[in-house]
């Protein structure tokens, strides 16, 4: 990695960190630089305004879920299996990106789900797509296949699943709260397997 692409990467772990913990809007070009050592003007070689410097996080926080979450999951047949993974991951995920802010995925769904513009437009159309991705995997769930709304309804379940967990470990400190969203994730396959 050259120079340049290093400090770009630094700088957006920085932003990233910083807004998990404090929020994509809050964060500001002055206090990312200063933690990475850079001036203002140095950061501007990089990005040339605050938008762009929070597009580019949001753009690499999902390219990194995709990574850590789905991609070892795509080796695996369609179905159970692959979902146990998916979850499995999701859980990780959420447990050590950012761990001192969390999961920068689920505060800006908070932040932005009520503030139109890119931001917002590039985490909506990612949600829509993953949550397709789930629909796909719990309709090769059964045979005959799930319907649309039986596997909207699961995927919904997962992600919610997955929201607890993450309210439950973190603002709760609940130290049962990964083994409850395992416990009521495996429920979940078992109870759409057999069709109830």
């Amino acid at each position: 990695m050259r120079k340049g692409e290093a400090t770009r990467a630094r700088i957006l772990q920085e932003a990233a960190r910083q807004a998990a913990v404090r929020g994509l809007s809050v964060v500001s070009l002055n206090d990312v630089a200063e933690a990475v050592g850079l001036s203002k003007s140095g950061l501007f070689k990089h990005f040339e305004s605050k938008e762009a410097m929070q597009l580019a996080v949001l753009e690499t926080t999902l390219e990194r879920f995709t990574a850590f979450v789905w991609a070892p999951a795509a080796e695996l047949p369609p179905g159970r299996a692959r979902l146990e993974t998916i979850f499995e991951r999701w859980l990780t995920w959420s447990e050590v990106e950012n761990a001192e802010g969390g999961c920068l995925l689920m505060s800006a769904g908070a932040e932005l789900d009520d503030q139109p513009g890119p931001l917002r437009d590039l985490l909506q159309a990612q949600q829509r797509r993953w949550l397709r991705t789930l629909q796909r995997e719990f309709t090769a769930l059964t045979d005959p296949p799930l319907s649309d709304r039986q596997a909207r309804l699961a995927a919904f379940q997962m992600k919610s699943f997955v929201f607890g967990h993450n309210d439950n470990r973190r603002l709760l400190e609940d130290a049962d709260a990964r083994a409850l969203a395992e416990a009521a994730f495996h429920d979940l396959l078992d109870r759409t397997a057999r069709g109830d």
